[in-house]
């Protein structure tokens, strides 16, 4: 993890704020009103809101600037020992006298959350704080950033100045911005290369409901995507885990880690740090979201706002790595079903895709590993040789059923194949019943053949620019001229 995501310097600036967490214990009831009485065993605080994503990527060991605008309170006093404690550089805090500072007190009896008060006064930024704000900018950038996070959580610090101010600025510099929005409007983040909206948030930015289902969420994305200028548009879908949509059309998915979840306070902001922070160290977005998606993993485990630390990381992706290396053996659709059940027994996540594969090039490798995203496990059923000849012509397959199966068992997205003989997998699917099936294409999902078959179904676009058919075409041109 140390090579895979290096010490990067990044930027948050937004709406900061304290969570403190008062534990207790209740065992009776009040004599005085009908309410528990919590016999209060401690009191804990922490950084929340745009502090909360400044101290995730603190604590995965980057160089952290925090800008936003605070009191001079009891809480602003506070506010800035916890920085100190996290090595957060607070230089770009803006502090207003007779303000008060953002504070979301939660009172929790025997680790359930009773009753939360907030202490906030919402007024949007002066021209001078905007100026003061502008400024630090100015010269953060020129000491260098790697990327720049937004995280608006509606209290006034991102007004529309200073938030095209601030994505105009990372578009001069060349580096990642990326928004966790707030509101109905997103006019002011348009030019962002990452907007993070969870499913609330992005019914609410479209103006209807948008059922969590892959197909709804990427129609809702693509709507958006008509009406803003934003880069990509990354969905946060709780347990569906993360969706991608770029404004060119490309989807990337990745699947929730499977944790028992305790509280979910600040995942999208651990989710924001972790990707943003792999996105500035040059990873792919495949690689980034499964960072960002192991991070959130583990915080929602722990109760209360928890940033995540470098070494759980390290740690987690360790394990997550699967063991690959081992000889192909064909298996039969008995040996396939069974396996699929004892994967499905301990709650994971089995995705099924389909399809002939013959000369493998990167249009099915791209497409194979966004499959693999929506799950823990990919299973390919494979068109015999004779099922090929029926579907293409009497010169098809070039390359044997056998020799196709090795080849995609060797990816290390796949985790098994199994040849099916028919003309389409019907029957398979009625045998596996894998959790996702996986079509690509320009399918509409009630039109996929085994749909009945499984819980779910994704279609993913292919790469544009590479098929098989293509292939043979330019090798049978390149015989005729003598140049093979």
């Amino acid at each position: 993890m140390d090579n895979l995501l290096p010490r990067m310097r990044i930027a948050v600036i937004g709406d900061i704020m304290v969570d403190r967490y008062v534990y207790g214990s209740v065992e009776r009831i009040s004599p005085e009103a009908p309410v528990p009485i919590n016999r209060v065993d401690h009191v804990t605080s922490v950084l929340g809101g745009a502090a909360n994503v400044a101290a995730n990527l603190a604590h995965m060991d980057c160089n952290v600037y925090l800008a936003g605008l605070i009191g001079d309170d009891d809480n602003a006093r506070l506010l800035r020992s916890l920085l100190n404690e996290a090595g957060i550089d607070g230089a770009g805090i803006v502090t207003r006298d007779r303000h008060q500072t953002t504070t979301k007190m939660r009172v929790l009896g025997s680790q359930q959350q009773m009753v939360r008060l907030d202490f906030e006064e919402v007024t949007p930024v002066t021209p001078v704080e905007a100026a003061e704000l502008a400024t630090w900018l100015d010269g953060r950038l020129q000491q260098g950033l790697d990327g720049i996070i937004l995280s608006d959580y509606q209290k006034g610090v991102l007004t529309e100045q200073v938030a095209k101010l601030v994505i105009g600025s990372a578009k001069k510099a060349g580096i990642p911005i990326l928004v966790d929005p707030k509101g109905r409007d997103w006019t002011k983040y348009n030019g962002a290369d990452f907007v993070t909206p969870n499913m609330k948030e992005l019914a609410g930015c479209v103006g209807h409901p948008v059922g969590n289902e892959g197909a709804a969420v990427v129609a809702a994305a693509k709507e958006l995507h008509e009406k803003y200028d934003f880069e990509h548009l990354m969905v946060t879908r709780s347990e569906k885990g993360i969706t991608v949509v770029r404004k060119d059309g490309n989807i990337w998915n990745n699947p929730a880690t499977a944790h028992e979840v305790f509280d979910v306070s600040g995942a999208g902001d651990t989710v924001a740090a972790a990707f943003l922070s792999a996105i500035a160290a040059k990873l792919s977005i495949r690689t980034s979201l499964q960072i960002a998606n192991a991070a959130a993993g583990i915080v929602v485990t722990k109760v209360g706002t928890y940033p995540i630390h470098r070494q759980e990381l390290q740690q987690y992706w360790h394990n997550w790595q699967p063991a690959r290396w081992r000889p192909y053996r064909p298996l039969t659709r008995a040996e396939m079903a069974a396996k699929i059940r004892g994967w499905q027994k301990k709650g994971e996540v089995v995705v099924f895709t389909n399809g002939c594969f013959d000369i493998l090039h990167r249009g099915h490798v791209l497409y194979l590993q966004q499959a693999a995203m929506l799950g823990r496990h990919l299973v390919i059923g494979l068109n015999s040789d004779a099922s090929v000849r029926r579907l293409k012509g009497e010169t098809r397959p070039l390359v044997s059923q056998e020799d196709r199966a090795v080849l995609l068992n060797a990816l290390a997205c796949v985790d098994d194949v199994v040849v099916f003989e028919e003309d389409t997998p019907q029957e398979l699917l009625e045998l596996l019943r894998p959790d996702i099936l996986v079509k690509g294409g320009d399918y509409k999902a009630e039109d996929v053949i085994g749909r009945d078959c499984v819980k779910e179904v994704e279609i993913i676009s292919f790469e544009e620019g590479y098929s098989t058919t293509a292939l043979i075409e330019k090798i049978g041109t390149l015989a005729k001229k003598g140049k093979l």
